[in-house]
């Protein structure tokens, strides 16, 4: 008998192994299945074969569970990957998370996509889906974010999104959508994040979602929207970023009463009233034709100035923040006098700043801009962008105004100024010592690497430099200025080159090549850590700081160009050699031998742990799961070296990994 229980238990045991090996192979086919409709002109997906030996799990952008290995994690994005989206994509049932952001995948989105019942977090933005929003998401009951904007999608929003009972971030903007916002039922509670903004959607806001206790950003800007705001708005304490932008909307927050038609009442003329009317319009007929008759001799011109003034309406302001809630541009204009000259705090290479106390006593900073955008619809989309980004490290777009009187952009204000202020300035609040110097330095990268790796669309700043660098009251640093470079045309009277950037912090690179990417703002912010160490300008009386290092590293001298405040605050002048070393490779000349920003936050945070605390998490970005980590130092493989950065895992020990710098610095011509 207990022979035949150990028969049946390893019979069992079998099945359930046999069956495991199936869900492999059926997982494993289902992604080469998906691959064949897509186009990879650049092979970017070149480990996805199909052959006996190629385990699916460590294919490029595959993450399977440690258990079971099902696929539970589909990251492809930003790949530039053209083609569809496989309907087999259903058969992935463990799938928790699909990102296929940043491609150019056109048609429908399958139905079955639906069939991914423990999906969380679907992103399929930036690509050129078109068609419309299938129902079949409503079946998705655990999802969490479903991120489809930037792309070509028509029709309604399926108001069986709104049973979804554990949506937190629903993005569709930047589509052709049509009809009205659907009422909510389930996202009472936990809806966080709502971005309709330009489409075609009309009718009121639904009175409902001002019941959405925990919406902290709203933005139905760009659409046809009318009626009344629902005043409960103003109770919801979360709220952080609201964008109402559309000319038909009426109420409390947009500072303008909805005044309710008084009924038609029938008007009786007489007879003779109405043949007044059409003698009336008969003498404007012949006046009309008699002004057209000298229309055609024309006046001698008259050489001399305009006297009769331009009037324009009322410049508009947009609101991106709830902290500036109820302000009008007459307001901003009153609170600093019409920008008088006393309220200046700045002068940058494309604006003067201004500090603005709004009505609730909150500061913020006005940047007037000296030139116009050249084209002014796609500025304002970028300002719309730059306003959804949100991170602890970035100054925060809270609202701009564009007219023909002035371009105004409206930002967070920071009590301590730039960092270029505090190195440089001829009135230096304070002594920067070196714990200071390594916040500002992990702050402003942590900033950076957001924009080139997290953030959706992914951003070149263009400009990283100092003053570019703010500091709150606690001297925290903030990225500024990110997202609008490319727009506007620096003045010439100031350092800005006409190419973008700043003279002493511009990429050689792109100098030659006229091309940017973000190993260009990874070189700029290298001459930035060089600022920090040595308190020295970028570029003064035609000494360039990057070649001075140079100079001194060659002789091994490096550390006589330390900042003194540094040398009286630093217990370990070991610390400041490997930060020496980080910037100079992030300043070596070919733009493969640097590090990504993220590569520079791992290694600043061996030097400042960063408290659990501070971390942010920008309420766009999903969680995807992850049974695995992405080999350090995967951005140098075609070093002449490749053996000393040969990494296997995320595990490597602090001194290996400063090791490993020194000997890529050394090994390489700088």
């Amino acid at each position: 008998m207990a022979y035949s229980w150990e028969r049946i238990i390893l019979v069992g045991f079998l099945a359930v192994c046999l069956n495991f090996a199936s869900v492999d192979c059926d997982d494993g086919t289902v992604l080469l299945e998906i691959k064949r409709s897509f186009r990879d002109v650049e092979n970017v997906l070149y480990d996805w074969i199909g052959s006996p030996s190629s385990d699916y799990c460590v294919w490029r952008g595959v993450t399977c569970d440690n258990v079971t290995f099902n696929v539970v994690a589909l990251n492809l994005s930003g790949l530039n990957l053209d083609g569809e989206i496989s309907p087999v994509i259903g058969q992935l049932k463990g799938l928790l998370s699909i990102d296929l952001r940043g491609n150019r995948l056109s048609g429908q989105i399958p139905d079955e996509i639906g069939d991914c019942s423990a999906l969380i977090s679907l992103d399929l933005s930036f690509n050129e889906l078109y068609g419309d929003i299938p129902f079949s998401i409503s079946k998705l009951k655990q999802l969490e974010n479903l991120i489809l904007k930037n792309n070509q999608l028509i029709g309604p929003i399926p108001s069986t999104l709104s049973q979804i009972p554990n949506l937190k971030i629903l993005d569709l903007a930047q589509n052709m959508l049509s009809g009205e916002i659907p009422r909510l039922i389930y996202w009472i509670e936990v809806l966080q994040y709502l971005n309709v903004a330009n489409n075609h959607l009309e009718g009121p806001i639904p009175d409902n979602l001002s019941s959405c206790t925990n919406l902290n950003s709203l933005n139905v800007h760009g659409n046809k929207l009318n009626g009344t705001i629902p005043p409960a708005f103003q109770r919801l304490e979360s709220m952080t970023y609201l964008f109402l932008g559309n000319p038909g909307l009426c109420g409390y927050w947009l500072g303008s009463s909805c005044y309710a038609p008084r009924p038609a009442e029938r008007v009786v003329i007489s007879k003779a009233a109405i043949l007044g009317i059409a003698l009336g319009a008969l003498a404007i007929l012949l006046m009309i034709l008699i002004a057209a008759c000298r229309s055609h001799n024309p006046k001698p011109f008259i050489d001399g100035p305009l006297n009769k003034p331009v009037s324009y309406s009322s410049p508009k302001l947009v609101i991106l923040h709830m902290n500036m809630a109820l302000h009008v541009y007459e307001d901003i204009m009153r609170m600093t006098e019409n920008l008088s000259e006393k309220y200046v705090i700045g002068y940058g290479a494309s604006s003067t700043v201004y500090k603005c106390v709004l009505k609730n006593c909150k500061p913020v900073a006005i940047k007037k801009l000296y030139s116009h955008p050249h084209c002014l619809k796609e500025f304002e989309t970028e300002l719309e962008t730059v306003g959804s980004i949100k991170h602890r490290n970035l100054v925060s777009l809270q609202g701009y105004s564009l007219s023909p009187s002035g371009n105004l952009l409206f930002y967070d204000y920071m009590e301590n100024g730039s960092l270029w202020d505090l190195l440089h300035g001829s009135t230096k609040k304070r002594k920067l010592d070196w714990e200071t110097r390594l916040g500002v330095a992990l702050g402003s990268a942590q900033g950076l690497a957001y924009l080139h790796h997290d953030c959706s669309p992914r951003i070149i700043h263009r400009d990283v430099k100092s003053s570019n660098i703010l500091l709150d009251k606690d001297y925290e640093a903030h990225l500024t200025d990110f997202g609008i470079a490319k727009s506007l045309c620096p003045s010439k009277t100031h350092t800005s080159t006409y190419i973008m950037g700043t003279i002493g912090y511009i990429d050689p690179e792109y100098a030659r090549t006229s091309r940017l990417t973000e190993k260009s703002d990874v070189y700029s912010y290298g001459i930035v850590l060089l600022e920090l160490l040595t308190g020295r300008k970028a570029v003064d009386n035609e000494s360039n700081l990057h070649h001075l290092i140079l100079t001194k590293a060659a002789s091994n001298a490096v550390m006589d160009t330390v900042d003194p405040e540094i040398l009286e605050t630093c217990k370990d002048l070991g610390e400041v050699k490997k930060v020496f070393q980080l910037a100079l490779l992030c300043t070596k000349r070919q733009p493969l031998d640097r590090p990504t920003m993220h590569e520079v936050v791992r290694v600043l945070g061996t030097l400042v742990p960063p408290p659990e605390a501070k971390l942010s998490t920008p309420i766009i970005s999903a969680q995807l799961p992850s049974a695995k980590a992405q080999c350090y130092m995967d951005e140098y493989a075609n070093l002449k070296t490749p053996h000393l950065v040969n990494c296997s895992s995320m595990s490597t020990s602090d001194a290996q990994l400063f090791l490993k710098f020194g000997e890529v610095i050394s090994q390489n011509s700088v």
